[in-house]
């Protein structure tokens, strides 16, 4: 993924989470968590495949379903 699709996938995984409670204490049901929301890539070279994976964590009581994810 390119820096515009990982900052893409990444906002859309924010603003999801935003309707999920994110940060709420104490809420009852799933609450999305993101231990890291920023990662930067060093310099890469033009078509070059780089990776980062982001960990969602559910700090709530209930399933955390996650659906329908776009990248941008």
């Amino acid at each position: 993924m390119n820096r515009i699709t990982l900052a893409a996938a990444l906002a859309a995984l924010l603003v999801f989470s935003a309707g999920l409670g994110f940060g709420a204490e104490n809420a009852q049901g799933p609450n999305v968590f993101f231990p890291q929301t920023h990662y930067e890539f060093s310099p890469v070279l033009e078509d070059t495949t780089v990776v980062h994976e982001f960990v969602i964590q559910n700090k709530g009581d209930a399933p955390l379903n996650v659906e329908r994810v776009k990248t941008g």
